[in-house]
């Protein structure tokens, strides 16, 4: 059986010194300070993250379930990421269970720390993450397009 995520003082400790390297442009690669507006408070809420990437897309994944920041980014529709001095804001579209199934399959394979929160392995087949990807939701991440008023005041 999966593993509960529970957030400990020891987490809220490691998560702080991870966002402070990743501010610093160090870290794993694809991991980023994740920011997300509170869907209660309207605060901004930060937490290291890891994201898939493969070619031009990227999924953000939530190995440990429907913790704090997947709630709060359903309400917001976006997220903004940090690593170094760069910051992008990004608009998020939830995934389904099929399209979600072999995005988990990458993260419990190429990020170990997750497996422990997933009834599944890395040689498990895609119809058994497909089983589990209620547990975990991804994200596709899209850029936001800013408009450029063309027109010029002469």
């Amino acid at each position: 059986m999966a593993r509960t995520y529970k957030v400990e003082p020891m987490t809220r400790f490691v998560n702080r010194i991870m966002q402070a390297l990743l501010r610093l442009n160090i870290g794993p690669a694809n991991t980023y300070v994740l920011t997300v507006k509170g869907r209660k408070s309207g605060k901004p809420h930060l937490t290291p993250v890891t994201l898939v990437e493969e070619g031009s897309d990227r999924w953000l994944v939530a190995p440990y379930g429907a913790v704090g920041w997947v709630r709060n980014a359903r309400v917001a529709g976006q997220v903004t990421l940090t690593r170094g001095s760069r910051s992008e804001t990004v608009s998020i579209t939830e995934l389904g269970a099929v399209e979600s199934a072999p995005v988990l399959k990458w993260c419990i394979t190429r990020v170990p720390i997750t497996q422990p929160y997933f009834d599944v392995t890395p040689t498990s087949p895609l119809d058994a993450f497909e089983a589990e990807a209620p547990r975990h939701p991804v994200f596709h991440l899209q850029p936001i397009m800013h408009l450029v008023d063309t027109h010029r005041a002469t």
